[in-house]
């Protein structure tokens, strides 16, 4: 099933409410923005690891589909976190493709 931007942003909305409960209940008060940023970086360590296997520079075992997942983390963090400080982030996307492309133009 394929998803446009504003459907994955929604998705990802309704999944940190979801962990916002359970946070809550498991440790009494729902991660804060910079926990959520901190829970990200070490999303990406585990992205680093996982790109490393995939490419036979580490032993995973299938790493390639936990590459998948890892990702899919943290694209939803990239999205949570965007969310949470009211950052239109397809916008912000488009427009700094928008000042690369211009910018790698102009070096050619």
């Amino acid at each position: 099933m394929k998803m446009n931007f504003d459907a994955m942003l929604d998705r990802a909305r309704n999944v940190r409410v979801m962990y916002a409960e359970f946070e809550k209940e498991k440790y009494g008060a729902v991660w804060t923005n910079q926990e959520l940023a901190l829970g990200f970086v070490g999303d990406v360590g585990d992205l680093v690891k996982l790109v490393m296997a995939v490419n036979g520079k580490r032993e995973i075992e299938n790493a390639r589909e936990k590459l998948e997942h890892e990702l899919t983390d943290c694209l939803w963090s990239v999205l949570v976190l965007a969310d949470a400080h009211a950052i239109d982030l397809e916008q912000a996307f488009v427009r700094t493709m928008d000042e690369l492309e211009q910018r790698l133009r102009v070096n050619d």
